[in-house]
C-alpha cells in the first residue's frame, strides 16, 4: 500500500472514532480538508537532541537581560489584572509572568504550525501515537466548542497551544474564560492567558505563602547522594549539614517546611534550595533547568 493510500485509510478511520467521541462531521470537515502529514513535524520528533546543554549555559540562553527587562515592563503594564487574578487563584503573579515569558517570551512566540496538521502527523506517524491521538481529539473539541478559529488555530510542531502553551488536554482541564465571553482564549486574551496559567499552577498544589526555593551554597565535599528530589529535609535539617545562603549567612528558620536540594550540573555547579512549589512547576514542565529558570525570572520580576 502506498504511504498516501495508508495516510487516507488510517484518517478514515480517525475520523469514525472522533465521530463516536461527540465531534461534530462539520468540524471534522473543515478540520481535515487537505490536510497532510508534514515532513517538517516527523523531522523535528525524530531529531535525536544534540549533546547536553548545561544548567549555566542554559541559564544564559534563557535569562536573557532581555527577558528580564520585558519581564518587569509586562509585570508594571498588567499589574492590576495580574494581582486581582493573583488574589483569586493563590499564586503571585510574578510566576504568572515567569511562565508566560519562559514560554513565548510574552506571547510573541507561540508557534507557527497548524495545530490540527500537527497532530495529525504526530498520531500517525510519531513515537508516542497513542499520546498524540488523544491530544487531537481534544483539539477538535476546542475547535467544536468554538474557542478558536481553525485559521487561528497555531501553535508549536508539537501541539502546544498559546501564549502558556498548553497541549490540548491540559486546555480542557485549566483553561479559563476570565473575561466572560463565552471563549478561553489563550491565544490572544491576556486575562484568560494569566487565569489559565494561574489555575494550572492552583489545581497543581501550589502554596501561596511559600516561595519556589532559592540560591543556596554548598559546603565542601557535599554528598552527591543528598542532591535530587527524592532527598527532603527540614531546613534546620540542612543548616545542619552545612547548606547556607550564597552569602554565606544562616538558612531562614521555617517550621514543618521541607526541601531538596538541586544542583543541575552537579556539586561543584549552582545549588538551590527546591520547596514545595519547585515540584508544583515541575508538573507544568519535568525539566529542572525550566523549574529554576522561572523560580529565578519570577524573583527577578518581583525585585528589580
Amino acid at each position: 500500500m502506498a504511504k498516501s493510500d495508508n495516510f487516507e485509510s488510517w484518517l478514515s478511520a480517525f475520523k469514525k472514532e472522533a465521530l463516536r467521541k461527540g465531534i461534530s462531521q462539520k468540524t471534522l470537515d473543515s478540520a481535515f480538508k487537505d490536510v497532510r502529514p508534514l515532513s517538517k513535524v516527523v523531522e523535528l520528533d525524530r531529531k535525536q537532541p544534540e549533546g547536553k546543554m548545561t544548567f549555566v549555559q542554559y541559564r544564559q540562553k534563557v535569562l536573557s537581560d532581555l527577558r528580564y527587562k520585558q519581564g518587569r515592563e509586562n509585570y508594571a503594564r498588567y499589574r492590576k489584572v495580574l494581582e486581582q487574578i493573583s488574589k483569586k487563584y493563590g499564586v503571585p503573579a510574578p510566576y504568572i509572568v515567569a511562565l508566560w515569558g519562559m514560554e513565548t517570551s510574552y506571547g510573541s512566540n507561540t508557534g507557527g504550525f497548524g495545530v490540527i496538521p500537527a497532530l495529525t502527523t504526530l498520531a500517525h506517524d510519531g513515537r508516542r501515537s497513542s499520546f498524540f491521538r488523544g491530544e487531537l481529539i481534544a483539539a477538535l473539541k476546542i475547535l467544536d466548542q468554538g474557542h478558536i478559529s481553525l485559521r487561528d488555530f497555531k501553535g508549536s510542531w508539537a501541539g502546544a497551544m498559546g501564549q502558556n502553551q498548553f497541549m490540548p488536554s491540559s486546555f480542557h482541564a485549566y483553561a479559563v474564560d476570565e473575561n466572560g465571553d463565552g471563549r478561553r482564549d489563550i491565544w490572544t486574551t491576556r486575562e484568560d492567558v494569566f487565569a489559565s496559567t494561574a489555575n494550572y499552577l492552583a489545581k497543581s498544589g501550589w502554596r501561596a505563602d511559600e516561595r519556589w526555593g532559592r540560591p543556596i551554597k554548598l559546603p565542601q565535599k557535599f554528598p552527591e547522594t543528598l542532591v535530587g528530589l527524592e532527598a527532603k529535609k527540614s531546613l534546620k535539617e540542612w543548616q545542619k549539614l552545612g547548606v547556607r545562603l550564597p552569602d554565606g549567612s544562616d538558612l531562614p528558620v521555617v517550621e514543618d517546611m521541607s526541601a531538596s536540594v538541586v544542583a543541575p550540573d552537579g556539586v561543584h555547579g549552582p545549588a538551590f534550595l527546591a520547596y514545595h512549589n519547585f515540584r508544583v512547576i515541575m508538573k507544568w514542565n519535568r525539566s529542572q533547568y525550566f523549574a529554576v529558570s522561572v523560580g529565578t525570572l519570577a524573583d527577578a520580576i518581583a525585585n528589580p
